[in-house]
């Protein structure tokens, strides 16, 4: 991390449920270097939706945001995609594909 820089938190649904969650390691080191930490969630910001969809809209259309699918094929391969996706194993948005018509 550069100096003053910030680390937003988001999420942690791989967190949930876990007997033995996750903690911080190594806070000690956003002191010297002046990082601040803030939590949110989505919900904070509703008032900016509006804007936001113009915003994504418009660079989804202009080429200048892709997003990623991370695809399991077949409905017996749903479990394994519902798992990975709480634990933290894909990337982008999980789909699971049940049929191809």
């Amino acid at each position: 991390m550069r100096m003053h820089g910030r680390i937003a938190v988001c999420g942690m649904v791989s967190q949930h449920g876990m007997t033995d969650p996750s903690g911080i390691h190594n806070l000690f080191c956003l002191v010297p270097k002046r990082i601040s930490m803030k939590g949110f969630i989505q919900s904070d910001y509703i008032k900016l939706f509006p804007q936001f969809v113009d915003y994504m809209t418009k660079h989804y259309k202009d080429g200048k945001i892709e997003y990623v699918e991370d695809m399991s094929i077949r409905l017996e391969n749903a479990p394994a995609a519902f798992v990975g996706l709480f634990s933290g194993k894909n990337v982008g948005k999980q789909v699971v594909c049940v049929s191809q018509e």
